[in-house]
């Protein structure tokens, strides 16, 4: 019996997968429990329809993705903050701070896909941006003494 799976199911496949099954097992688990349905000839045809439609919404997501990554790869940025007589920071420069230096510029980037190592002196250093699983870019800073 061949099915369309509608999720994810441990041992047999992943979702939108057509799998053959014995009889029972997909007559009383997987159909009853919404887990697939039959794999008739018009649910392949629908099944064939949705993965171009999800496909095509992938590569305009994506696109976006790589245009925005080229509009970051043109910033840098001067992040001030307080600093010691010998040149180290008072607490640490982190994606919170180099999310709101973007938001200046006129980029809205949520700081949870901001990478940044750890920054506590004085210089210059980079930040990855991870736009989509496919994309990220990378943003040079430099860290200089606020001044008093």
């Amino acid at each position: 019996m061949e099915i369309i799976l509608k999720e994810d199911v441990i041992g047999l496949g992943y979702k939108n997968d057509i799998v053959n099954v014995k009889s029972g097992y997909g007559r009383n688990y997987l159909i009853p429990t919404g887990k697939g349905v039959i794999a008739s000839e018009s649910a392949k045809k629908v099944l064939a329809e949705d993965l171009k439609q999800k496909a095509h919404k992938l590569e305009k997501i994506k696109n976006d993705a790589v245009e925005l990554a080229n509009k970051l790869a043109e910033v840098s940025l001067t992040i001030a903050t307080r600093v010691s007589a010998t040149g180290v920071i008072y607490g640490s420069v982190n994606s919170l701070q180099i999310s709101d230096e973007l938001k200046k510029k006129g980029f809205d980037i949520d700081r949870k896909i901001i990478i940044v190592k750890d920054v506590k002196e004085v210089g210059s250093y980079v930040a990855t941006v991870k736009l989509h699983k496919e994309v990220s870019v990378e943003i040079p800073f430099e860290v200089v003494a606020e001044e008093a």
